[in-house]
């Protein structure tokens, strides 16, 4: 048995924040997947390592007890494993994992429960879908663990959202096409009911996956509303017009009335995002007008300019 120094695994301080750790974690969960290291033995060994460590490091239950015990682990193990090193009787074994995954998409995982040291096996209690032996002295016993959710985090662009789209997300075990319809936003939980760990009994857990929306240069989401700013040649904006406003929707005219202050705002009804799961409803599109002052002016137009305001 071997002890893992999981704050050297994922390249943090032992004081690193909660934070800290799972930024660690995800960076190197990226450079070490399975997928984009296909066939690469030290690349799957060096995976698993690391979503061991963020296991412990990334449960503050699990990393306080982990921290004070540490390397004497093998005294813990001695001791029957059945001892709260914390006080009261008994043990607890990790029931549920977690893994999380920013990035690509499409390299979204979970990595199952093979390949975990047999310290943190020791330390830990398992994952929580092996068979587990009676101490009692009266021979062993097999129980049925409880099923395991998987959850991780997905992704995509705004236009993505207004539009919906779908990713293909591989568990670890099978791949699922992930269906994210219109007006999909922040924070919208997805679930795949089944798709998540089995356990010694081959029943599943969930899968939960996160939906994250990336910030937009050209709009601002405020629920289902979208807000822009447009800028607008400061003659059109005195004589009014046509100007051309390019949305997620697509490109469309917007007309002008003459003589439009600078900062006004529009609002374009049913212009903005679609409302999730309600389809054909709409949030607005608010656009704000700025005047585009010309760096250098014509003869002519210096001249009409001149005329125009001794007409004032």
């Amino acid at each position: 048995m071997q002890y893992q120094d999981y704050y050297s695994l994922l390249g943090v301080s032992k004081s690193a924040t909660a934070d800290e750790i799972k930024k660690a974690y995800r960076k190197l969960a990226v450079k070490y997947h399975p997928d984009k290291n296909p066939n690469n033995k030290e690349a799957e060994d060096k995976f698993k390592q690391i979503n061991e460590a963020y296991e412990v490091l990334g449960d503050a239950e699990k990393r306080k007890k982990y921290d004070n015990l540490g390397a004497n682990w093998k005294q813990y193990e001695q001791s029957g494993y059945g001892g709260n090193p914390f006080g009261g009787q008994g043990s607890k074994n990790a029931g549920g994992q977690y893994y999380q995954f920013q990035g690509d998409p499409s390299d979204f995982f979970g990595s199952g429960s093979s390949g975990f040291s047999d310290f943190f096996e020791a330390f830990f209690g398992g994952m929580g879908n092996k068979k587990s032996k009676s101490r009692s002295g009266f021979g062993s016993s097999q129980f049925e663990s409880k099923p395991s959710d998987l959850t991780g985090d997905v992704t995509i662009t705004l236009q993505e959202a207004f539009n919906g789209t779908e990713r293909i997300i591989s568990t670890g075990t099978e791949k699922i096409k992930l269906n994210i319809k219109p007006g999909a936003y922040e924070g919208l939980q997805l679930k795949a009911k089944g798709k998540g760990m089995k356990n010694n009994a081959g029943k599943a857990g969930d899968l939960y996956i996160n939906i994250h929306v990336e910030p937009n240069a050209a709009f601002t989401r405020k629920e289902h509303d979208l807000y822009m700013d447009l800028q607008v040649d400061v003659f059109t904006m005195l004589l009014g017009g046509k100007q051309e406003v390019i949305t997620l929707g697509g490109k469309i005219n917007l007309t002008l009335p003459e003589c439009n202050a600078n900062g006004k705002v529009m609002r374009l009804k049913g212009k903005g995002m679609p409302i999730y799961n309600q389809p054909g409803l709409f949030g607005d599109l608010y656009i704000t007008l700025h005047a585009l002052i010309p760096t250098k002016l014509s003869a002519k137009q210096k001249s009409l300019l001149l005329e125009a305001k001794n007409a004032a």
